[in-house]
């Protein structure tokens, strides 16, 4: 009982900012609080459907199949479909499960816009690490071989990847967003491929996107306090740093 009681206080402390925000929101709204998650889910279905059928395959490789040796401009325009396109090589219902779990933890407590731009940002930091590895070669770092350049790159687990570790900032929930950072590090160690390489880039994204807000913060904060030594007033608190022990860390 002794051992366990203590594990209870880290679990609460590491998920349970995190997870009565879920609770409440589901409860509240239920499906309502997850509109963008279930029609990313819906997308996601549809695309799988269409491209396992004769006349959608081509379609939906010209819509949202991007490679590293595509022109700049079609990569760029494929990008957001991408997202949804299921790898024809791994299980579907792996990529539903991922964008219903993590997409709509995300939507609810980042919210829907932000959520939307993370998925973007990573998936677009994926796709550019795939053109500059391939240009630099497998002898440069970070580079890769020529034979990637034909790899088609789809499927929201890069994404996911960095809408995990953004939601765990965001909740202060600092061991699991380790662990997600150091499993996909081992991922690359054991087995090195484009897909591993680029959920490395997605992650080097959301910290940026993490870190950018908190360091405006601070600077704002420091600014504050240094307004309020030179006037003789209490120093100016940041308001949007925190919003209290069972609420998220405010960013943007």
């Amino acid at each position: 009982m002794r051992r366990v009681r203590p594990l209870g206080r880290a679990a609460r402390r590491e998920w349970g900012p995190l997870w009565a925000a879920v609770r409440t929101a589901v409860a509240t709204e239920r499906l309502r609080a997850v509109p963008m998650t279930l029609a990313a889910v819906c997308l996601t279905a549809l695309l799988q459907v269409v491209q396992n059928r004769s006349w959608g395959y081509g379609p939906v490789q010209a819509l949202g199949a991007v490679r590293a040796d595509d022109p700049l401009w079609a990569a760029l325009l494929r990008t957001p479909l991408s997202l949804f396109v299921p790898a024809l090589d791994l299980p579907v219902w792996g990529a539903l499960a991922q964008v219903l779990l993590v997409f709509g933890i995300a939507e609810i407590c980042l919210g829907r816009w932000r959520t939307l731009l993370i998925a973007y940002v990573a998936t677009l930091a994926g796709t550019l690490y795939a053109r500059i590895g391939v240009a630099v070669g497998p002898d440069g770092f970070p580079g890769l071989p020529g034979s990637d350049a034909q790899v088609v790159d789809t499927g929201p687990s890069a994404a996911v990847v960095a809408l995990a570790v953004c939601v765990c900032f965001a909740y202060r929930a600092r061991f699991t967003g380790g662990l997600v950072i150091v499993a996909m590090v081992v991922e690359v160690a054991v087995k090195d491929n484009l897909a591993g390489r680029e959920h490395l880039a997605a992650i080097a994204a959301a910290l940026v996107l993490c870190a950018v807000p908190a360091l405006r913060g601070r600077c704002r904060q420091g600014l504050g306090e240094r307004a309020g030594t030179r006037s003789g007033a209490p120093p100016i608190r940041s308001w949007n740093l925190r919003r209290g022990p069972a609420q998220r860390t405010s960013w943007w």
